[in-house]
């Protein structure tokens, strides 16, 4: 199984291919990530899309996996409900079969239009309730918020992702602090 992390930057960040040294943005506006904020629909597509792409190249035999830490758990979160609903949020066709969703400190971004959408087919159920989802948080994370990681599990599971793992880690939990309490656990 070949799972690509993701740990992306906001949209105004650009980090630099160092095969050719050629700028890529990456990532999307997450000013406030509030369940009533806007969403950034258009930037969550462009990573979505970035991940989707480095995903296509592997051959059709294998499994995939996409997992993030912080913004990248955003952009793996968004990237599930793409499998799910099997488009993008500007509705073009999203191109990957994902067999598992890790998210390490983040949150599902778009989360009212999941609440609002997800019953659209049963095909959608059914995707939705078989698609494995790991997510950790820790309570003391101040960077983003434990009640943000907490909240989006329990949207994911009243939405139908019925194989769902909500871990929460005790303490100030961000960084190499989390990766290194996975790794050891």
């Amino acid at each position: 199984m070949l799972i690509y992390c993701d740990n992306a930057f906001s949209a105004s960040a650009i980090s630099m291919n160092a095969m050719a040294l050629t700028p890529i943005i990456l990532g999307f506006d997450a000013e406030d990530i509030s369940e009533d904020a806007p969403d950034d629909v258009e930037g969550l597509d462009a990573s979505a899309a970035h991940v989707a792409n480095l995903l296509s190249t592997e051959p059709a035999d294998i499994k995939l996996g996409v997992g993030g830490f912080s913004m990248g758990a955003a952009t793996a979160l968004y990237s599930a409900t793409c499998h799910v609903f099997a488009r993008y949020g500007n509705r073009n066709p999203y191109p990957v079969n994902l067999s598992s969703v890790v998210g390490l400190s983040g949150w599902l971004p778009c989360s009212r239009i999941l609440r609002n959408q997800l019953k659209e087919s049963n095909e959608t159920s059914a995707r939705a309730a078989t698609l494995p989802i790991l997510l950790c948080h820790g309570p003391g994370d101040e960077v983003v918020a434990y009640k943000h990681g907490e909240k989006s599990a329990r949207i994911l599971s009243s939405a139908g992702f019925q194989n769902l793992t909500f871990r929460a880690y005790d303490g100030y939990l961000y960084a190499r602090t989390l990766i290194t309490v996975i790794l050891l656990s």
